[in-house]
């Protein structure tokens, strides 16, 4: 069995061409970086490790890379051979890659199935990327083809490794992809289908992204500079958990979910950010704070529904008071963030971005 993944970096050869892997599949990792292609072509195989004391290490063998752009035959060749197609790109490199991966699945033909799978820490990111192949060339090519949405998480932290390829993750990981929509029989060891992936997808939302957003903002304000910094920290961790316990609320309200097994899996996720081997920089957790303060997103959200239900709320008000007051002069959204507040007030920002109202609005201003 072949798989076709894009993007080579930490998480396409740690997390999810592992999983391939394990799964008996050749793979053809494609990039734009040069050197990683390159050391794919040379070596044809690197080493996973657990991030972790005494860490177990992985050799994940049968690799090799192509260049997007450059080894034009060589991708429209795999891609004709492939079971399999993953991205882990980030959701805005998507509609490129469809442009890449369109006019070679127009060569392919309607014969075995295959499946195109976007692997990125955004909602229904394989819809859009199958909107994106479509605007290119239709969907009479998609015979047989399954675009299965898929919600996954791994933490990957800050590296550097003496070989390029190797790569550092951290032992938990989760890969859930939508079962009506995968295409032929041959599913996944190691991944788990189910018929509804919002409820995996929001809990992971508002469990792990929420929750480093707490960290990273409230542990900012506190002077700390990195996650396992500001973990050693009681005041952080209380302050962490009063925010899972409101996303809690939102979670059991809306799906399946029991409080049991929200709170063993909160504490899974605790222990995950606890763990020294996986500490990342609060700057980089707490960048992009424009999209974290969407409407949609890890914040506002779960704190919306709650207002507007009578439920208590109280600390993910705060943590949008601590998400205003992050200050990384690194990130454009900050900076961009920053200058709104200014010329135009706190006010102003949470209402025409976050979508909030006056009631909701006036909580929050009086906590700053």
């Amino acid at each position: 069995m072949k798989a076709v993944h894009f993007g080579a970096g930490n998480i396409g050869r740690g997390f999810i061409g592992k999983v391939l892997h394990d799964n008996g599949y050749e793979i053809t990792f494609a990039d734009v970086n040069d050197e990683i292609i390159d050391a794919l072509n040379r070596e044809h195989k690197y080493t996973v490790h657990i991030a972790e004391e005494n860490g177990a290490a992985y050799k994940i063998s049968g690799v090799k890379g192509v260049h997007t752009a450059q080894d034009t035959e060589q991708l429209a060749e795999a891609i004709a051979e492939t079971d399999i197609i993953t991205t882990a790109v980030g959701v805005n490199i998507l509609p490129i890659i469809a442009k890449t991966i369109a006019p070679h699945l127009e060569q392919r033909g309607g014969g075995k199935p295959l499946n195109i799978i976007a692997c990125e820490n955004a909602v229904l990111a394989t819809d859009t990327l199958k909107a994106a192949i479509a605007s290119e060339i239709g969907t009479h090519a998609f015979s047989n083809i399954g675009f299965p949405n898929s919600a996954v998480d791994r933490i990957v932290p800050i590296q550097k490794n003496e070989n390029i390829l190797d790569v550092k993750v951290e032992s938990f990981y989760e890969w859930v992809i939508e079962a009506d929509s995968w295409a032929g029989d041959d599913k996944l060891d190691g991944v788990n289908y189910v018929p509804d992936l919002m409820p995996y997808i929001e809990r992971k939302l508002f469990t792990v992204n929420t929750g480093h957003a707490a960290i990273a903002y409230y542990g900012k304000t506190l002077g700390y500079r990195s996650v396992s910094e500001a973990m050693k920290d009681d005041e952080v961790v209380v302050f962490l958990r009063n925010v899972l316990k409101e996303t809690t609320l939102y979670l059991t309200h809306n799906y399946d979910f029991t409080e049991v097994e929200q709170s063993e899996y909160i504490d899974k996720i605790i222990g995950r950010f606890e763990n020294p081997y996986l500490s990342d920089d609060l700057d980089r957790v707490g960048r992009g704070v424009l999209r974290k303060l969407g409407p949609n997103d890890r914040i506002i959200k779960p704190l919306v529904y709650l207002h507007e239900n009578g439920h208590d709320h109280d600390a993910l008000s705060e943590l949008v008071v601590h998400a205003l007051k992050f200050d990384n002069q690194d990130d454009p959204e900050q900076m961009e963030m920053n200058q709104i507040v200014s010329e135009k007030g706190v006010s102003h920002f949470l209402s025409t971005h976050s979508g909030l109202e006056k009631g909701l609005l006036e909580e929050i201003k009086a906590k700053i």
